[in-house]
């Protein structure tokens, strides 16, 4: 095995091992609103999973840059709300393109041809075009801090309040998510992705 001690590592190192040894990783590609401008943000995170099935909450780690907080991290904390939407596809070109860095005037969407669909109990809207979206509110926060208690992450924990599924990737008389249907796009390190390219079966022990 090749060793490399944590503490000799420079922040590009950490990156490519975490990021190239956790994969894949499901994106959660998120809308949320700036109050002040009513622009609507987008943007992909694929520091995502999922935290409770009793209550419904999803995590989504946001890194600072800089030590300054993400438009996303900003919205989720005044507006409390968003829209998450997972990615196959038919979408991930415009995912990618909600990547780039703008100011918090601007809408990444409008950088892309999607399609914005109201939302049942958020005040945000979602992606039409997206095979998933849940709508979300901010159940609870942390904020990361590094060794000197600079703030370098924002943690959100994610309520879940309306599923919406296409008609394509949902059985709807079993309640079952197909997943050779949904083929979800995964993040991979650097700037490549992944496909489900085959799916076993294991029975856990009782």
């Amino acid at each position: 095995m090749i060793h490399y001690s944590a503490e000799m590592l420079t922040t590009k190192q950490h990156y490519k091992f975490l990021t190239g040894s956790i994969i894949p990783r499901p994106i959660a590609w998120i809308t949320t609103k700036n109050l002040d401008t009513s622009v609507i943000n987008a943007a992909p995170f694929s520091y995502f999973t999922v935290a409770s099935k009793e209550v419904p909450l999803v995590t989504i780690s946001i890194n600072r840059k800089n030590h300054e907080l993400k438009d996303t991290a900003a919205n989720l904390l005044k507006n409390k709300q968003g829209v998450i939407h997972i990615v196959n596809d038919e979408v991930l070109y415009a995912m990618n393109a909600t990547a780039a860095s703008l100011s918090s005037e601007e809408s990444e969407l409008s950088l892309t041809n999607v399609t914005l669909a109201d939302s049942y109990s958020v005040d945000v809207p979602g992606i039409k075009e997206a095979p998933i979206r849940m709508e979300v509110r901010v159940h609870q926060y942390l904020p990361i801090t590094d060794h000197q208690k600079e703030v370098i992450s924002d943690l959100f924990v994610l309520e879940v309040l309306d599923y919406y599924f296409s008609d394509s990737v949902f059985d709807k008389e079993r309640e079952y998510i197909l997943p050779e249907k949904l083929q979800p796009v995964s993040r991979l390190a650097g700037n490549f992705y992944g496909h489900l390219s085959e799916v076993i079966e294991v029975e856990r022990p009782s």
